[in-house]
């Protein structure tokens, strides 16, 4: 296995929400991260129809553009009255001509719940994965999940995405009305995080 040296970590992502969760979940390790706006790196298109596919299309290619050890995050919401719907394509699901726009993916979302008379309570998990990829063509995969459901309508200020409308299994509130430290405490993607910096900063 190749190891991971250093307290810099180029992040293949141009999402400014994603990039600063995930600087701060590697903070508290001394990893510094860097995203690939702040390089000008482009956005490869992403073709494959899994998380895992779509996040080694990222990482490989900031990789090779800048021959720096790369960690791309893929990840979405799977809504099981939809389906498992819209999953691998929950970014889609946002795209307007201009720009993503999550409050139309959340009503869409529930609109087609209600179409279906899903019944309650609407479960949905969040999935992400990671892949840590170096410029030979190596590459390491951490998967993370969080089980809860989607509701209406949307609530809480922080997060991003499709956070105001998923409230995680044992909880109350929504990930968007939670202290970014509480959901980074218990999201999807920290539950990768945590299997990251296990193989890596020896936590």
């Amino acid at each position: 296995m190749r190891t991971f040296e250093g307290g810099r970590l180029l992040v293949a992502t141009h999402n400014a929400g994603k990039l600063e969760e995930i600087a701060a979940l590697l903070a508290p390790f001394g990893i510094a991260c860097i995203g690939a706006a702040a390089l000008d790196l482009p956005e490869p298109d992403e073709t494959e129809d899994s998380f895992v596919g779509n996040a080694r299309i990222k990482a490989h290619a900031a990789a090779r553009a800048t021959g720096l050890p790369a960690l791309a995050d893929d990840s979405g919401i799977e809504v099981d009255g939809l389906g498992g719907a819209p999953g691998v394509h929950t970014a889609d699901w946002a795209a307007t001509p201009e720009g993503r726009d999550f409050g139309l993916a959340m009503r869409r979302t529930w609109e087609a719940l209600e179409a279906a008379a899903a019944p309650y309570p609407r479960t949905a998990r969040f999935r992400a994965t990671l892949v840590l990829a170096w410029p030979g063509g190596q590459d390491e995969v951490f998967e993370g999940k969080v089980e809860g459901e989607v509701i209406w309508p949307p609530r809480g200020e922080h997060g991003h995405g499709y956070d105001p409308m998923f409230r995680p299994a044992g909880h109350e509130i929504t990930f968007a009305e939670m202290a970014p430290a509480e959901k980074n405490r218990i999201s999807h993607r920290a539950d990768a995080f945590r299997k990251f910096v296990t193989r890596f900063a020896g936590a």
